[in-house]
């Protein structure tokens, strides 16, 4: 099983330096990939909106920008979203975006994408929360096509292009790989029609995911694609929600039999969330360096090395 990060963004708290040295240790300690978190801002619950998941002050940091910063002080770890919230962005300039990011880090981008939940965030992006699904079908298209052709002509229902063209091209150019994130109908559907792989939150029942996983593959079957192209990954554990939700990180026989259980699901990717490791207790940059390291070896030993 490979193994990814999500990368915490509270580690901003102790200085840049911190964020350069946690990105660093996640490379030499051994792990695959280093993930970033999107949301741009968090809503306040109000009379009119629920308070939502997470924090309204809860920081989170852009995540092409930490991206960029981490890129230069590694050499050869995957760096990817998960997932960036592509509906609420302008697709040209992220597939610029992308592009410029995988040129610097020599070929090592892997882009996520999902559509997002949070209508109140829509709003202050002056995006429209209601075709988001539809505008995010296009825009991978769009995408694909700015990495791809030399002479870009688009015409969509949202967005078009007349005779444009995007240099330089990256390392991975068309094969720049677009994972997606989600488990409606929709999203498997998208997975199965548009991207390279599943991005898909911890789901504690493994017959439910084995149950995504095998629509995404009878639809990919379905428009003659090989199912078997498709990546897999997981997040190990939801996010904590209490008490006994915080003891997950703490103790490598949780992460381990649960690392089997996504296993044996069909994933042949593993991400660990550093940002529940914060909540659980490991409160420092160092504290947390130190735990992914416990975690990694023991990951590696019980799963072997991909």
């Amino acid at each position: 099983m490979k193994l990814s990060v999500e990368f915490p963004s509270v580690a901003y708290r102790e200085g840049p330096a911190a964020v350069k040295k946690l990105a660093k240790a996640i490379e030499d300690i051994g792990f695959d990939q280093l993930d970033m978190f999107d949301h741009v801002l968090m809503g306040y619950g109000t009379d009119q909106r629920p308070a939502p998941m997470y924090p309204p002050k809860m920081p989170i940091m852009e995540a092409l920008m930490v991206l960029s910063y981490a890129a230069a002080v590694t050499d050869r770890i995957g760096l990817g979203t998960e997932v960036l919230i592509l509906p609420q962005r302008q697709p040209t300039l992220v597939a610029k975006q992308i592009s410029t990011l995988d040129t610097l880090s020599g070929g090592r981008v892997r882009l996520g994408v999902g559509v997002g939940w949070q209508a109140s965030e829509y709003e202050a992006l002056n995006e429209d929360f209601g075709n988001r699904g539809k505008r995010m079908d296009e825009s991978i298209k769009l995408i694909r096509a700015y990495w791809t052709d030399e002479e870009v002509n688009f015409q969509g229902e949202f967005y078009t292009a007349n005779a444009m063209a995007m240099e330089p091209k990256s390392p991975q150019g068309s094969k720049l790989p677009i994972w997606i994130g989600g488990t409606s109908k929709a999203a498997l559907r998208r997975v199965a029609e548009l991207g390279d792989g599943w991005l898909a939150t911890a789901i504690e029942d493994v017959d439910v995911a084995k149950s995504f996983i095998q629509r995404i593959h009878e639809h990919a079957e379905s428009i003659g694609r090989n199912p078997n192209e498709i990546g897999m990954q997981m997040m190990l554990d939801v996010p904590p929600r209490d008490e006994a939700g915080k003891q997950f990180y703490k103790h490598a026989d949780n992460v381990l039999a649960r690392a089997d259980a996504v296993k044996s699901a069909g994933f042949e990717w593993g991400a660990l969330n550093a940002t529940a490791m914060f909540q659980a207790g490991y409160k420092s940059v160092d504290a947390l360096i130190d735990q992914l390291a416990v975690l990694h070896d023991a990951l590696r030993a019980h799963l072997g090395k991909q």
